[in-house]
């Protein structure tokens, strides 16, 4: 049902005009904001397959071969399952809180524990994995290049760039075509060489096993080697990140679609480890029976060993198949990483800056910062980055995790995500605090200051403490840190598929993107409110304002 504005609704101007690529949906994709319900027009199916294709990176290969080949068989695949127990479990949770509520990682850890601006830290965290994740999955691809066309590395990492621009510039719908259409040749190209070696030298499958590595580390179990080879496996923990990115388009969950609902979002939110950590094993197969014709440094990329491998059955297409795969992963989950990473320079710079041209401009910057890395080298130092950047990460992860596990079912915080400006303090100590307090605690370990053990199993103190402490310090200070104020306008009984018209913009959004805004004595939408330098959060210490009628109710 449509209501009609009044005259003076319909004659004030709208304060504010977004630039053309901020203001196009399109692209934007609610890049900073609730997915309204009238944009999650995919199936569970649809939006489960897309967060799925992102997961199509071989740098789980030159991971699992990293570790396998540090630490040996028996504890690097240990090390490898461990870490996925650990991301699958953590991930449950995150996944099905953006999925519910229609937010990304950003919104989502601002209204678990972290506050308006204690977000901002995390929110770099979070585009340092996409751009670090992007940097070694261009060189990848720069690799595959340099081998099949002899196109050099700089030029090649260049073009690994600029091929992913289209489809991250054009947001979710661009998205879910690529990944869908280029999904049968992605899977028949990950199959297929160990199909090969199924046939053709079984037995390789149990020489494997007695593998004990190219450092020393002997094919037995070493408990510092595990804690090493978990901490850089866990340094995957933040992809549950670029999931969210997708699943927060999940169409709401109904009786009918509920068993769809769920199968999509565990397959799609944690569900994504399960192959990952197979990749990451097969990974490291590959470059143990490439490692004798390739070398040590040229079986850690996957190029090399996958082309080993198909060589046998495809001859003389071979290369141009491998090459082929290795690109498509890489469109694949580059894109990801490009798209992911936009939504949270965008988160940042926005709370920071009060502006935001669009979020295609920071496609730009993360590949741009990304291309950088790539031409200094990263992929040569891919087991120190990884290792320490886990520890930053896991402690994260850990204390959004403890939130909405522990927190908010005992009632220490909201029950709710609540993510708008408005609502907010700058900074909630019980996240925030959390976080900072084990990132630290864990990083002196990794360098050693509490011996070799812990060093080598820093990740999971920085878990283990942000876990007791997010409900701790939600106990001592007694959860008034986690609202500013009570949102009054989107309570158990309002109507979060009705309009309303932003104050400022003049665009409607829905009530759950919308707050009460004391300075505009009306509604503002939730970017609106984000980009007010001058307001001073007047809204937190004067009463609630009333949103009038909605304009329309969304259907």
């Amino acid at each position: 049902m449509t209501e009609t504005l009044s005259s003076a609704e319909k004659s004030s101007p709208p304060k504010r005009r977004y630039a053309p690529l901020a203001a196009n949906e399109n692209r934007e994709d609610y890049s900073l904001r609730f997915a309204a319900h009238s944009f999650r027009k995919w199936s569970p199916f649809v939006v489960a397959t897309t967060a799925l294709g992102g997961i199509a990176y071989l740098a789980d290969f030159a991971i699992g071969a990293s570790i396998v080949l540090s630490y040996g068989f028996t504890s690097g695949v240990l090390a490898i399952l461990a870490a996925a127990v650990v991301i699958f479990v953590t991930g449950v949770p995150i996944a099905a809180a953006c999925a519910k509520s229609g937010v990304d990682m950003d919104l989502l850890t601002r209204g678990a524990g972290f506050g308006y601006f204690g977000s901002t830290l995390t929110s770099l965290v979070y585009a340092s994995f996409t751009v670090i994740f992007f940097s070694l999955e261009g060189s990848i691809m720069g690799q595959a290049f340099e081998l099949a066309l002899g196109i050099p590395l700089p030029v090649g990492y260049l073009l690994s760039t600029l091929i992913v621009l289209p489809f991250a510039l054009y947001g979710m719908g661009a998205v879910a075509k690529m990944q869908t259409w280029t999904q049968p040749l992605w899977i028949a190209g990950l199959v297929l060489p160990f199909v090969v070696v199924l046939v053709r030298e079984p037995g390789k499958f149990a020489e494997f096993t007695q593998f004990g590595g190219t450092e020393g580390a002997g094919a037995g179990f070493s408990a510092i080697g595990f804690g090493f080879g978990m901490g850089v496996a866990l340094s995957l923990i933040g992809q549950i990140g670029e999931q969210a990115d997708y699943l927060r388009f999940m169409p709401e969950k109904t009786a009918e679609n509920k068993r769809s609902w769920w199968a999509a979002v565990l397959a799609a939110g944690p569900g994504w480890v399960i192959l990952g950590a197979a990749k990451q094993i097969g990974g490291a197969l590959l470059a143990f029976l490439a490692l004798g014709v390739v070398g040590k440094t040229h079986a850690l990329e996957p190029i090399a060993p996958y082309l080993e491998a198909v060589k046998p059955a495809l001859g003389p297409v071979a290369l141009t198949f491998a090459a082929l795969f290795v690109v498509v992963s890489q469109i694949k989950i580059n894109t990801t990483n490009a798209y992911s990473g936009s939504l949270s320079f965008a988160n940042f710079f926005s709370r920071v800056l009060h502006k935001h041209p669009g979020r295609v401009w920071y496609v730009l910057v993360n590949c741009g910062i990304a291309l950088a890395l790539m031409e200094f080298g990263a992929f040569g130092f891919l087991n120190k980055i990884l290792g320490f950047y886990s520890n930053v990460a896991i402690a994260w992860i850990g204390a959004v995790c403890a939130d909405l596990v522990i927190a908010k079912p005992l009632g220490l915080s909201p029950r709710y995500i609540e993510f708008k400006r408005a609502y907010l303090h700058k900074i909630n100590p019980v996240g925030f605090g959390s976080m900072v307090v084990a990132s630290a605690v864990s990083i002196v370990a990794y360098f050693g200051a509490f011996g070799q053990f812990l060093a080598a199993f820093s990740p999971l103190l920085a878990l283990v403490i942000a876990i007791v402490l997010v409900p701790t310090l939600a106990v001592v200070t007694k959860g008034k840190y986690y609202l500013a104020r009570e949102n009054t306008v989107a309570g158990a009984d309002a109507d979060l598929r009705a309009t309303y018209t932003c104050s400022v913009c003049g665009d409607p959004y829905e009530l759950p993107d919308v707050a009460d805004c004391a300075k505009q004595d009306g509604p503002i939408c939730s970017l609106c409110c984000t980009l007010d330098s001058t307001c001073h959060d007047v809204c937190q210490t004067t009463g609630p304002v009333a949103l009038g009628l909605p304009t329309v109710r969304t259907p």
